[in-house]
């Protein structure tokens, strides 16, 4: 099992290596070599799955240099969560780099699009599988560093220039506090080890515990766009519509989340930390699922809807829900990938990305249609699609901990927030959802107008010409990834399915009898993700009510925007609560003028300084040279006057 992960992992970074080494002599050549080995990742990953089910913990690996002070081990640790996440990221990049082969069959820089993603790839599964944090760090940053030129892949437009830079700036913000949270944690264990930090982890915390922790979020909210540092996701969206489907669903965004959980009960150890991540959760659902409700470019949607799907799962950690998180992750893996493969489609027919240029494509494209109903309808958490199981799953816990923990303790608002939000977000979700599905596929086909500097557009001059047939390489990744969008939900109906595979929070093997004996509940941790009637129902009737409070505004003006019903709301929700501004402000001006200042003082008073010696000495030296002319009787009259100055000064002393 630790070879198949090894390898699965290593495929993908020889891949890139060869792409980018042969894949510019042929097209054909770069589309072989970023296909076939992930497509071997992806059978490698499923047989880590298959082979490990509930087997506990299965961990090898071999020390690197000696560093004098804590090894670092270059080591893979596979467990339930491992494998789980291992499958569905292999599997998602496998289908996006066959997708992308279509969509970007014009583009002559495809070979080092592909030698990227597959490098990406490896990157995650090497977070996912290894056991050692500062191992893991290696794969964080080379992610970062691959989204850097996927989102800015098309750098003739200045929109993608900008996004690639503002993405890999505030991603390295959240970053640096991630390391020495790593550092803390590994100093306080005593080792880097995945294990051993879980192992040593004092169940009533410890100050290492909470400091380490707290500074670890950092690093996740950067990752897993959450506020304060989300603003980089909606610009990402600059990047090729498949990018958006690895980077922005599947992979990088869930790594926060991910190393949470992977983590857990290390977290579960320090209640501050938790109580931060729920209040950063309940912020980040609420916020985004307004701002998706205004934009008008349908990428941007599907972006700041990622953000709050996001903070479902960080919720769900927050109020002990670790097994209700991990169910959204996967289940959230597939449709958001699916609706964003599906936008890169609607895209292509309609030649647009803009909502209101959209209209009556359900007639153009049957099987687009079908498919994007099933991945809104997941993502609003309609019975019975995966996206209601594992919303209903996270609702469930948080009501739990709301519930069972101690009145006024830091379990209990953990769980309090994450439940309101939750719920004001289930009618968010079905309002913007709606709102999409209902401008997207009915009403009147609308005119195009073309904006050369768009990055919608241009992905649709190198995808095709926008009206032509849609590539068979581009659909039916789509009906692929509904499979799971649909089924995936039956998990929840199982109460020790998904706990049993996943272990306990510590990883080990799930205990039946004492889940039976305590109600699914260890190490603090709630494991029962069937859904409750009380929650449900009042799940069901806040989706029912956003999504009928839309589709009355649309059915009484369909050529007017149900976004208005936001009133004053709807300008600071589409530029995302001017929270750019806010950095803008408070971050890039300062250092402007402190750099204006510096360069002042660097120009006006250090080189002035410089420059003033030097001319002094210049000077001095000029006059000084005057002086020796070769006539002696220059010399001589100096020699008096100095001999007549010196006996003065001998005798105004005595």
């Amino acid at each position: 099992m630790i070879t198949a992960a090894a390898l699965a992992t290593g495929l993908p970074f020889l891949a890139a290596l060869a792409s980018l080494a042969a894949g510019r002599r042929s097209l054909r050549a770069a589309r072989t070599l970023a296909v076939a080995p992930l497509a071997l990742a992806a059978v490698l990953a499923f047989a880590v799955a298959i082979r490990h089910g509930s087997g506990g913990v299965t961990e090898d690996g071999v020390r690197l240099t000696p560093t004098g002070g804590l090894d670092i081990t270059l080591s893979l640790r596979i467990d339930g969560l491992a494998s789980l996440v291992g499958a569905m990221v292999a599997a998602v990049a496998l289908l996006v780099q066959i997708y992308s082969a279509a969509y970007l069959r014009k583009d002559p820089r495809y070979p080092s699009y592909a030698a990227f993603v597959s490098l990406f790839t490896a990157a995650m599964l090497l977070v996912v599988y290894t056991g050692d944090v500062i191992v893991l760090l290696v794969g964080w940053e080379v992610m970062g560093v691959c989204s850097y030129f996927l989102i800015g892949h098309w750098w003739e437009t200045e929109v993608a220039r900008a996004a690639s830079v503002k993405a890999f700036l505030v991603t390295k913000l959240g970053d640096v506090p991630f390391l020495i949270g790593i550092l803390v944690l590994g100093v306080g264990s005593g080792s880097f080890q995945i294990g051993e930090i879980v192992d040593t982890a004092p169940p009533g915390g410890a100050a290492w515990v909470t400091a380490g922790t707290l500074l670890m979020l950092g690093g996740v909210a950067g990752k897993s766009a959450q506020v304060p540092l989300q603003t980089w996701l909606p610009d990402a969206m600059a990047g090729p519509t498949p990018v958006s489907a690895l980077i922005h669903a599947a992979t990088m965004v869930a790594a926060g989340a991910y190393v949470v959980a992977r983590l857990y009960p290390v977290f579960l150890a320090a209640d501050a930390t938790l109580l931060v991540l729920a209040v950063v959760a309940a912020v980040t659902m609420v916020v985004s699922a307004l701002a998706a409700f205004a934009q008008d470019d349908l990428k941007r949607v599907l972006a700041w809807s990622t953000v709050s799907q996001l903070a479902y799962m960080t919720g769900g950690l927050a109020a002990g829900g670790r097994d209700a998180a991990v169910f959204h992750l996967l289940t959230h893996g597939a449709f958001k990938a699916l609706l964003f493969l599906a936008a890169g489609v609607v895209i292509h027919i309609a030649a647009s990305g803009r909502l209101s240029e959209m209209g009556g494509l359900r007639t153009r494209s049957p099987m687009v249609f079908w498919t994007t109903t099933a991945g809104l309808a997941a993502l609003v958490g309609v019975l019975p699609l995966s996206g209601f199981f594992s919303k209903e799953a996270v609702l469930r816990a948080a009501e739990h901990t709301a519930l069972h923990s101690s009145p006024g303790g830091p379990h209990a608002a953990a769980g309090w927030l994450v439940l309101v939000a939750g719920l004001l977000t289930v009618a968010l979700t079905a309002a913007y959802a709606t709102r999409v599905w209902l401008r997207v596929f009915f009403g009147p086909e609308r005119a195009v107008t073309h904006h050369a500097e768009r990055a919608d557009v241009l992905a649709d001059e190198h995808a095709g010409d926008g009206h032509g047939p849609v590539p068979r390489a581009m659909l039916w990744p789509l009906v692929v990834l509904t499979v799971p969008t649909v089924a995936l939900g039956v998990v929840g109906l199982s109460e020790s399915w998904l706990p049993s595979w996943l272990g306990d929070a510590d990883g080990r093997p799930y205990d039946s009898a004492a889940a039976e004996a305590g109600r699914l509940e260890q190490n603090n941790a709630y494991y029962d993700l069937a859904p409750t009637l009380g929650t449900s129902l009042v799940a069901i009737a806040l989706l029912a009510a956003g999504a009928a409070l839309v589709a009355a505004l649309w059915r009484r003006d369909p050529g007017a925007d149900p976004a208005r019903v936001l009133g004053p709301l709807r300008a600071p929700a589409e530029r995302g609560f001017d929270v750019d501004r806010a950095y803008d402000a408070a971050v890039v001006r300062p250092v402007r003028a402190f750099a204006r200042a510096t360069r002042f003082l660097d120009h006006a008073v250090v080189d002035g300084y410089v420059r003033g010696a030097a001319t002094g000495t210049r000077l001095a030296g000029g006059g000084l040279r005057r002086t020796q002319n070769g006539n002696v009787h220059v010399y001589l009259a100096g020699l008096l006057t100095g001999v007549v100055v010196l006996a003065v000064a001998v005798a105004v002393g005595a």
